[in-house]
């Protein structure tokens, strides 16, 4: 056991960099099943579906976990099986504790889909969670590399995930721009479903802004499928050295094509090249670039959107989230996600923290703990429903999501 916390305490220092994390509410994941009832009925909770229709909340951004263990195809990098490199093999623990299958050996693929269920279960009829697909990193020459792929989450999965259980789930496809099939594959996604695509490009390989993803980007607009696209700091996932490819002004070439582009975590930490001063501009802000995008009139306000996955972590609650609650202009462009499974990770939260800011009122911090040992989804989902800056909060339009994916 001591064994496990010490990988826990270095799998958290790995996801947040150094950026800090809390052990307010310990290390791993309690995993309590159902609801209590009085948490349901609670007031936090019915206040936060308050004028909300629980058939357009459409979670954006949720990741399909697992270990490969059912055929599903998902393949793990060595480094995240191997306690020879322990901050990779304890970011693994971390995502199996987060998603409640780190004791069922044999069976995480099948669990991990059981789980969401669940927690899907305790939301409100109609509630869906769109799982993203997960790309490997591929090399200029469009082949494949294990070695620099951090893991992999096949499209055919997702689809049949979503597919068997389309009361809970859509599903967005994951396609390297660099790959030789790569217009087939996103032709294959489209006509089986998919409604989006998602690209990390620090940890897949590929410059968003390289003229290589023109003929990419064409079929996305063709096909009228929109990109969600990870932006700022990566540490969730390793990257080497390719941070420099999570700059914002990077997508600039997407909107160009007409694509509709979705931010992941509105690039909401991290620091970037002002690449509007030169190639050796300046480092700023990533938040910094993001905005300017968003009010950008000839693409930005038309096309640009961003998720707000992750935006309540410790390491990232500060003046971002503030700008995203104020604007109340971006919140027709703004749309809801969790990074389901990370609501899970405990240190990446801290509700004391968000009190101290001013994000929620320190009476709501208990109910929100307690709601998240339970049902990590539906905490994110109350939690961004009470935040307020000053008198400013979030439109409803932020979590009914699927006219964007749907119309």
């Amino acid at each position: 056991m001591r064994k496990r916390r010490l990988l826990l305490a270095a799998g958290g220092a790995a996801i947040l960099g150094g950026c800090g994390f809390s052990i307010e509410h310990g290390l791993s994941n309690p995993c309590r099943g159902r609801l209590p009832r009085e948490l349901a009925n609670g007031e936090a909770v019915q206040a936060a579906w308050e004028g909300v229709d629980p058939t357009r909340v459409w979670d954006c951004h949720a990741h399909l976990v697992g270990t490969g263990d059912s055929g599903s195809g998902i393949w793990l990098n060595p480094g995240m099986l191997s306690i020879t490199s322990p901050a990779q093999y304890a970011q693994r623990l971390f995502f199996l504790n987060a998603g409640c299958v780190h004791d069922a050996p044999g069976s995480v693929d099948l669990s991990y889909v059981e789980r969401m269920h669940n927690l899907l279960d305790g939301m409100r009829p109609g509630a869906k969670l769109v799982l993203l697909a997960f790309d490997r990193h591929y090399a200029e020459t469009g082949e494949p590399s294990p070695a620099e792929t951090a893991f992999y989450v096949p499209n055919e999965y997702a689809m049949a995930v979503a597919r068997r259980h389309s009361r809970y789930f859509e599903w967005a496809a994951s396609i390297h721009p660099y790959r030789n099939d790569c217009l087939e594959a996103l032709r294959q996604a489209k006509s089986g479903g998919a409604i989006a695509v998602k690209w990390l490009p620090a940890a897949m390989g590929m410059d968003p802004s390289s003229p290589r993803c023109d003929a990419f980007y064409a079929e996305l607009r063709k096909l009228d499928l929109p990109l969600i696209s990870h932006a700022g700091l990566e540490r969730a996932v390793r990257v080497a050295d390719r941070q420099h490819l999570g700059n914002p002004l990077l997508l600039r070439r997407a909107l160009e094509h007409g694509v509709r582009v979705v931010v992941a975590h509105c690039a909401s930490i991290g620091e970037d090249r002002d690449l509007d001063r030169g190639r050796n501009g300046p480092y700023v802000e990533s938040f910094t670039l993001f905005a300017r995008l968003m009010d950008e009139a000839r693409h930005g306000k038309t096309l640009l959107y961003g998720d707000l996955s992750a935006i309540t972590q410790h390491n990232r609650a500060g003046p971002a989230l503030a700008t995203l609650l104020e604007r109340s202009d971006w919140h027709p462009r703004l749309l809801n996600g969790s990074d389901y499974p990370l609501p899970g990770i405990m240190p990446l939260y801290s509700m004391s923290r968000l009190a101290e800011l001013g994000f929620i009122a320190p009476n709501l911090a208990p109910a929100l703990t307690a709601i998240r040992e339970h049902n990590p989804l539906l905490f994110d989902f109350v939690l961004k429903r009470h935040l307020r800056s000053g008198e400013k909060s979030f439109s409803k339009v932020v979590f009914e999501t699927r006219p964007f994916f749907a119309g």
